[in-house]
């Protein structure tokens, strides 16, 4: 039997020996992407070469590429665990041809590497074509048809219709009639009695699609239109998981040797069998659990981190899924997913290098992601707990959907969890309800998002050039234009014949400024990148689109942003310095007023190690050493000149390189032409944003300058206040004075608090054979904590609860004598009472205090109390 690692390699080199380039994966993430957040399958890389933006590398290519399917038009994350065959994360291996073969040779390929090299057997393949859709004004593929009955039985060849058999990137972009090849895994027995005729295309678990093989020949307009490419194109997709499926003799992608060592490690991790039963939740919990954990390790691989927003989200999301099934049915109370990764680095380390790379940061986010959420758990279930009672109090079955919602969407606590909880104490949820909360949501969220692209209006066919390295002023044409409607109003996108203005990337913000002639002018919102394009938002479209332009970078910004990029080469080389060569830039931001810079690192900066990095950044800035640009050298000369190349970045094979002294990276931002230019770096702050992950924000340029004149003019106010030039010695002064202040205020206290004493053991009152003093004061939370103290040892038999209003600020505190504890709890009787004054607070039985917002609740507090 063929091991995966096995079938992966057949698969490449048979490829490699019909003329195809193997290439590498691209990221999962898509970073410059705007139309996607994740490859989503294995064309998303090529996209540019389809549409014509990019001349491909080779004519023929082959790769094996990581894809993700959780969000938007292909989403599976549902399905994940509870089939055999879906997953969030899988390989697609493909074959490409770039305007070369075409149907004939993609067929041929196809049929000789899965019969001839893999071996399956001819009877158990079935195959589609594309039937033809009126509507479109579509013919069935007959060359398709012909080209696959030379090689398979008439009988096995079926029609398909739009749905099934014509593949769409999405909305718009390339598309093309399919054919897809499927394979049937059933027993004897079973073909026997139904013909896989029958289940082809109908969700039958072991007669499944394998490969789909897609002749892109047309371009989908934003109005739905159809027109031909310039060149005929083949995208073939195999899923890898499925093909390992087939070929090692499995009925389930999780019983191959792609799932069954991640499967073995939870089984000894959770002491828990697997077994494989489809409707079991423990085996689609553990089947979550091995999907999910090489989703998310690749992601964070790649780059991407968990958060609250974007494609950080839906990694959190698919993460947080995994910690949920196994916190409830594999019973894992405390962070094991982490321990998943050194398995899965062991399996595809060697042909994804990245996952070998980067182990330690990536166990070190999910761990940390797992210590959260289950904290979060564990908060959610108090939470839930709460909620039942209230609703048994109310003599209701339901629980609110209101409240359901809002302990899922607003703390992140899993809506099916509080359902088994609820169907534990006999209560259900509002399911009704719940989905119209979760609608409403998502409503919100495409309002915010949604936007209307109309098709580019094409005023002449002309490369775009940018010219914005070398000026920030050209003057230009508008070569198309497109209109643009979203929540802010209209808007036009352009593209400039010569464009100064930098597109969003690496970082870098994109540039604003103005587009004019002498009849009208329009202020440049915005540029971006999108399928090779340079792309400016602008205010309006113009009464002569034709006319020449002059395109104008807002000189101010596009001078401070360059400097706050330049210096984060500076600032990434001294941290590598200082704190190790671990140490990879994990994301940025550049912009006019500051820069931020995510890296990898394991601890908290220190002082002496901030200064120090600061210290070196500013030598390399003054020692004005001169931009080295390489503007387009081959990527491979690059690294042999010592460029770095970050993880989860897609490079061509032509790259620019900038060096400043020492300093080398791959980079296509704007920069200085000289370190002098910057003028100083100041780090403003250092934190954590996730686990082995620091964050610098600092700035540089005109805003370093700005920063040392509000100080200087700090110090002078200072100076005039202490009517003093000798700042630090004042303030010493001042404090050692405030210290001795402190002491004699405290000494005032205690003695005043000695007065209150002797007073207050007298104002108790009897209650039978107990005491009760309830108390208003101003002293401070301090001194009432010592005399309820001393009161509570001295008293015996006694509940005291005194109220303050010093400050300002509500404070409730209720000492109970020892010998009452067991049948007075003093959390509860300030818990009670504290809700007069809308606060909240606890402690132990002898001792609790609370503090409210409501000052005026002190007098029903206090009226409550005396009922005690």
């Amino acid at each position: 039997m063929m091991t995966s690692q096995e079938i992966r390699q057949k698969f490449l080199d048979y490829f490699k020996s019909k003329d195809h380039l193997i290439v590498p994966s691209a990221p999962i993430v898509l970073k410059d992407d705007p139309t996607l957040m994740f490859s989503n399958s294995g064309m998303t890389q090529f996209k540019d070469f389809f549409l014509g933006y990019k001349e491909p590398t080779a004519p023929r290519i082959a790769d094996t590429q990581k894809c993700l399917r959780v969000s938007g038009k292909h989403n599976d994350l549902d399905d994940v665990g509870r089939d055999t065959y879906h997953h969030t994360m899988f390989e697609m291996l493909g074959n490409w041809s770039f305007g070369d073969y075409f149907k004939k040779d993609a067929i041929a390929f196809a049929w000789e590497l899965l019969t001839e090299v893999y071996g399956i057997p001819k009877e158990n393949l079935y195959v589609t074509i594309f039937e033809g859709d009126a509507s479109e004004n579509l013919e069935r593929d007959q060359d398709a048809y012909d080209y696959w009955k030379a090689v398979i039985s008439e009988d096995r060849i079926i029609n398909g219709n739009k749905k099934d058999n014509f593949w769409e990137m999405g909305a718009s972009g390339p598309c093309g009639p399919c054919s897809e090849i499927h394979v049937d895994l059933r027993s004897d027995e079973e073909k026997a009695k139904v013909s896989g005729l029958e289940l082809v295309n109908n969700d039958h678990p072991q007669v499944v699609e394998i490969w789909n093989l897609v002749f892109m020949q047309y371009n989908r307009k934003a109005d739905g239109s159809l027109e031909n490419l310039p060149a005929k194109h083949i995208d073939t997709g195999m899923g890898f998981e499925r093909l390992c499926m087939a070929l090692q003799g499995k009925s389930s992608n999780y019983d191959t040797d792609v799932f069954t060592p991640l499967i073995s490690k939870v089984e000894e991790l959770s002491g828990k069998k697997y077994t494989g039963v489809l409707e079991d939740e423990k085996d689609i919990a553990i089947r979550v659990v091995v999907d999910h954990i090489r989703a998310v390790s690749f992601a964070i691989a790649d780059g991407q981190l968990p958060s609250n927003g974007g494609a950080g989200y839906v990694i959190r999301r698919i993460l947080r899924r995994g910690i949920s099934y196994s916190y409830r049915f594999l019973g894992m109370k405390e962070p094991f997913l982490y321990k998943l990764v050194a398995v899965l680095k062991d399996q595809m380390g060697t042909f994804f290098p990245e996952l070998e790379k980067q182990k330690q940061l990536v166990a070190e986010v999910i761990k940390s992601e797992e210590d959260s959420f289950l904290k979060t758990i564990e908060n959610g279930l108090i939470r839930v707990e709460k909620l039942i009672q209230q609703t048994i109090a109310d003599n209701l079955k339901v629980l609110p959907s209101e409240e359901v919602f809002e302990l899922y969407d607003t703390y992140g606590f899993p809506d099916d969890l509080t359902r088994i909880i609820a169907e534990e104490k006999g209560l259900t949820i509002d399911e009704k309800g719940f989905e119209a909360e979760m609608e409403k949501q998502k409503q919100r969220s495409k309002k915010d998002s949604a936007s209307k692209v109309y098709d580019w209006v094409i005023l002449e066919e002309k490369p775009e050039t940018f010219v914005g390295y070398d000026q920030i002023e050209a003057e230009t044409y508008i070569t198309k234009y497109r209109k643009v409607e979203n929540k802010d109003g209209e808007f036009y996108q352009v593209v400039l014949s010569n464009s100064p203005f930098y597109p969003e990337g690496g970082g870098q913000i994109g540039d604003k400024g103005v587009l004019e002639n002498a009849a009208e002018s329009f202020e440049v919102l915005d540029t971006k990148k999108e399928n090779g394009l340079i792309i400016s938002l602008i205010s309006g479209l113009p009464k002569d689109a034709g006319a020449v332009f002059y395109a104008k970078v807002n000189a101010k910004d596009r001078k401070n942003t360059q400097s706050n990029h330049s210096v984060t080469h500076l600032l990434h080389e001294a941290l590598r310095e200082v704190l190790g060569t671990h140490v990879e830039q994990k994301g940025s931001y550049v912009g006019p007023d500051y820069l931020r810079f995510d890296f990898s690192h394991f601890n908290k900066m220190t002082e002496e190690e901030l200064a120090l990095v600061e210290e070196k950044v500013n030598k390399k800035i003054k020692e004005s050493i001169a931009l080295q640009e390489f503007r387009n050298i081959p990527i491979q000369e690059a690294l042999d000149k010592g460029a770095m190349a970050l993880f989860g970045e897609k490079y061509g094979d032509s790259v620019r390189m900038i060096q400043f002294g020492s300093s080398k990276e791959l980079c296509g931002g704007t920069h200085v032409k000289n370190t002098s230019e910057i003028g100083h770096f100041k780090i403003s702050s250092e934190s954590s944003t996730a686990a082995g992950i620091r964050r610098i924000e600092a700035i540089s340029g005109d805003k370093s300058d700005e920063y040392f004149k509000n100080l200087e003019k700090q110090i002078i106010e200072i100076s005039q206040l202490l009517k003093s030039r000798d700042v630090v010695k004042s303030i010493e002064k001042l404090m050692d004075e405030n210290v001795s202040l402190k002491a004699e205020v405290d000494a005032l206290k205690k003695e005043k608090a000695k007065g209150e004493i002797s007073d207050w053991k007298n104002a108790y009152e009897q209650k039978g054979d107990k005491q009760l003093l309830v108390k208003k004061t101003s002293l401070d939370a301090g001194s009432v904590k010592d005399i309820v103290f001393q009161l509570k040892k001295e008293i015996p038999a006694s509940v005291t609860i005194v109220l303050s209003d010093a400050d300002e600020k509500p404070m409730i505190t209720v000492g109970v004598s020892d010998d009452l504890a067991t049948n007075y709890q003093a959390g509860a009787i300030v818990k009670d009472l504290a809700k007069e004054i809308q606060g909240g607070g606890g402690g132990n039985p002898g001792f609790a205090t609370a503090g409210g917002k409501n000052l005026a609740g002190l007098e029903n507090a206090y009226q409550k109390a005396l009922q005690i």
